[in-house]
């Protein structure tokens, strides 16, 4: 047996391709409501060996602190990770085995950020407290690593029935969907990309990120042109193809054909909490400075202002912001930095949380409500001035951000920040 086999057995006839631990948790969202099960929910091999992610790296490691570490002098007062899941005992699906074809196999295509990869090692281990197979590529380990993921992938891809996956705009992704012949896809959140991606499909337009859109495609961008067509193509919905998009955000230009059903993350809420409810407020940190949508002086200011204004103590920080620009916040907000090892609307379901959650546009504006709902918690938006945007943001950014905004539900939008 090929040590990328995993154990013997059928294949699921499910698969979902992962790169993100909200793409993962909304994965677990969608099966819920479809009975998923899968048949051998403790594969455990080593990374590369596409079972599961096995002991975790020095980088990994690293990315998550041992809480029982002391703080060195000159490190950033930035917090540990919250506790997020208890160990526990692996539980069996409820009414016994499955069949095979009804289960779930989940395939992260494991990204290089040690940040992302903690998550996603906690999100698998939560899909497989839900019965579910995780299979674990280490899909960008290398020159040769697509090669091997891919080739590995081939005759599970060929056997699906049904394809689901977190971000249709990953080549990785539009790769996998050129071997595929499933007769159902599925699109489930990547978040505030999930709205763009739908109004791209509805007009026929190629796919393209948001904050990219608007500049001139790179040779890497017209090389992979045909690819990405294709995948256009297969995730239009056609009388031997069925496109679901199951989304909390907003879709308002839905494609002939596509069925969208709404997450409102049932599973979250009955897996975790009610939280405990603090007095203060928090914040949630965005990744725009990251994507150079937002000048980071500007950001920096907006923080310090808005914390200030509405009594912030903690910011729980986006998995891709950089250590220097917390580092940063930090030391001149007097904010406790905490980076969660869990997608936020999981940490803040568990709790402890503050009454008021203030952020930026952007995702959670639209999962928190819906994740806390019953809860008391307010969640506040501050909109992004244009000031704020870099010479080189691309030109829809500001009217995707607005949108974001202007679209949440159950949310307080807040008087625009004017840094002092």
């Amino acid at each position: 047996m090929s040590p990328r086999a995993g154990h013997p057995g059928p294949p699921s006839r499910t698969l979902a391709f992962v790169e993100s631990p909200v793409q993962l948790l909304n994965v677990l969202e969608w099966a819920r409501p479809h009975g998923l099960r899968g048949g051998e929910p403790d594969e455990r091999a080593g990374a590369g060996t596409g079972a599961g992610p096995g002991p975790a790296s020095a980088a990994d490691a690293a990315a998550v602190p041992d809480p029982h570490r002391p703080s060195a002098p000159d490190r950033p007062p930035v917090a540990e990770p919250l506790p997020s899941v208890p160990a526990q005992v692996r539980r069996t699906a409820a009414g016994g085995p499955t069949p095979a074809d009804a289960g779930l196999t989940v395939v992260v295509l494991s990204p290089t950020d040690p940040m992302t990869r903690g998550q996603l090692r906690r999100m698998a281990d939560l899909a497989r407290d839900e019965g579910h197979r995780v299979r674990w590529e280490e899909a960008r380990g290398g020159a040769t690593a697509p090669f091997a993921t891919i080739g590995g992938l081939a005759g599970l891809l060929r056997r699906a029935d049904r394809v689901v996956m977190g971000d249709p705009f990953s080549r990785y992704v539009q790769l996998l969907l050129t071997i595929t012949r499933a007769r159902d896809l599925v699109v489930v959140d990547d978040g505030t990309a999930t709205m763009e991606f739908v109004a791209q499909l509805a007009r026929g337009e190629r796919l393209v990120r948001w904050h990219r859109k608007g500049g001139r495609p790179g040779p890497r961008d017209l090389l992979f042109a045909p690819v990405s067509s294709s995948a256009r193509r297969r995730l239009t919905p056609g009388d031997r193809r069925r496109v679901e998009v199951f989304s909390s955000m907003p879709v308002t230009e839905v494609p002939d054909g596509v069925t969208v059903t709404a997450n409102d993350f049932a599973w979250t809420r009955a897996r975790f909490g009610p939280p405990r409810i603090t007095k203060g407020a928090d914040m949630v940190g965005t990744s725009l400075v990251e994507t150079g949508v937002v000048d980071g002086e500007r950001y920096l200011d907006a923080v310090r202002t808005l914390a200030k204004a509405h009594g912030a103590t903690r910011y729980f920080a986006h998995r891709r912001e950089s250590t220097e620009k917390l580092h940063r916040l930090a030391t001149e907000t007097g904010l406790e930095i905490v980076r969660p090892d869990l997608p936020l609307e999981l940490i803040a379901r568990r709790g402890p949380i503050g009454r008021t959650i203030l952020s930026f546009p952007s995702t959670v504006v639209h999962t928190l409500p819906l994740a806390l709902a019953g809860t008391g918690v307010r969640v506040a938006v501050c909109d992004i001035d244009p000031a704020w945007l870099t010479d080189h943001a691309s030109p829809r950014a500001q009217g995707f951000l607005s949108g974001v905004t202007g679209t949440a539900r159950d949310v307080h939008r807040l008087t625009r920040v004017s840094p002092a």
